[in-house]
């Protein structure tokens, strides 16, 4: 199976087994979650479901609504159901690190509001220690950043500022700059995540720890595996 076709595999089955008539449902950002997006959309078409959403970015907002779904802005709905969204990495213990497309700080907050957590990976996602295999993004004001860069590598990282495809800085939807942090791994990650968060200019790091209730994981041979509930 490709890249591709692992990812709308995952996605499908999250949002054919998790989401059911009548929810409130976080929607997360990136290429996996794009599928679930799409998917839901058609069964909200085929099936009439009275579905409410919400987005953890700009971008997923317009998917959804694009797809035909109702999105309201976090703050408006009471609850959320359950929230569908992909990771960069995802360990053992189901710690994860998530914001390679530069969503992190929303998708915590959506995170932290839903009841339920599912997270759809391919297997490359998989590592035995987190920040293996890709850096851990942080969050922060413009105001300052580099001072924030300097007192983000005294923690052991090479941090580089993400810059956008027109060659300048990357900015959120929060009007916020990221940098990646590249460590050669994360070996105590509720240690990092504290003290990255007490970093004056930092708003928040891709550290998401004890978020996820189920993790979905396409595998290569066509079998799709799961971690937690």
């Amino acid at each position: 199976m490709s890249n591709d076709e692992l990812k709308r595999a995952v996605a499908e089955k999250a949002v054919n087994e998790y989401i059911k008539n009548g929810m409130i449902v976080g929607l997360g950002t990136g290429s996996t979650a794009y599928y679930a997006i799409k998917r839901l959309g058609e069964r909200v078409k085929e099936e009439g479901l009275d579905i409410t959403c919400t987005a953890t970015s700009v971008r997923s907002e317009e998917l959804a609504k694009e797809f035909g779904l109702v999105v309201l802005d976090v703050d408006d709905v009471t609850h959320i159901d359950v929230t569908i969204d992909g990771a960069d990495e995802v360990d053992p213990n189901m710690q994860l690190i998530k914001g390679l497309g530069g969503a992190l700080l929303r998708e915590k907050i959506v995170a932290a509001a839903s009841q339920s957590e599912v997270i759809i990976v391919d297997e490359s996602k998989l590592v035995e220690v987190l920040g293996t295999k890709c850096p851990l993004p942080v969050e922060v004001l413009r105001f300052g950043h580099k001072k924030t860069k300097y007192a983000l590598k005294l923690q052991g990282c090479d941090a580089k500022l993400r810059m956008g495809a027109d060659g300048e800085p990357f900015v959120t939807d929060n009007g916020n700059y990221i940098y990646d942090c590249e460590f050669e791994s994360i070996q105590n990650p509720f240690f990092l995540e504290s003290r990255i968060n007490v970093i004056p200019g930092t708003v928040d790091n891709g550290l998401f720890l004890n978020t996820a209730t189920t993790v979905l994981v396409s595998h290569k041979d066509g079998t799709i595996t799961k971690m937690g509930q």
